[in-house]
């Protein structure tokens, strides 16, 4: 697998992100689309990152990623989960990053392949080597299997562990409210 990461444009909103301190994961956006145990900690997070407080990476892909899972498996209301994932773009920060480059594409294929991950997921992972890092902050303990690859939750393990019991009971029972 090769690691692309020359060639790649700067981030067309104003600002690269090379040499970013990590890439977000659609697992840290997902928190902020519904009333749970993490939201303000993920919602702080972002903010951090949408103002560059810290240089994260948050690809515009993994934004769909995030309207997936909270409106398909979780049940979350799709106008309510659009209009936070909407605000979120219209930040229209330089963390965000929307370019899908091609050699990034076939990369995330290929680490798709080799490590037994989805492709959304080998995305991510080629994302954060094309940007010049290792590390992906995500809730995905999975992608730490990936050689190379330094997976990095943000939030108390304690936290991480009530929102994925509290999921769970949405996934079970339904979205409440």
């Amino acid at each position: 697998m090769r690691r692309a990461g020359s060639g790649l444009a700067a981030n067309t909103l104003s600002e690269s992100l090379e040499y970013a301190e990590g890439v977000a994961d659609t697992s840290i956006i997902v928190p902020v689309c519904f009333q749970n145990p993490l939201k303000m900690l993920a919602v702080k997070f972002l903010e951090e990152a949408l103002t560059l407080k810290r240089r994260i990476a948050i690809p515009v892909t993994a934004i769909f990623g995030a309207y997936h899972i909270a409106t398909r498996y979780l049940r979350a209301p799709r106008s309510e989960v659009k209009k936070i994932l909407v605000g979120l773009l219209q930040t229209r920060s330089p963390a965000l990053y929307p370019r899908v480059d091609i050699d990034v594409a076939i990369d995330s294929l290929d680490v798709a392949a080799v490590y037994k991950v989805e492709s959304w997921d080998g995305y991510i992972i080629s994302l954060a080597g094309a940007l010049g890092t290792k590390t992906i902050f995500t809730l995905d303990r999975e992608l730490g299997k990936v050689a190379g690859i330094r997976v990095e939750m943000p939030f108390p393990k304690q936290m991480i562990k009530q929102y994925h019991e509290y999921v769970t009971s949405l996934i079970k029972g339904g979205m409440k409210g």
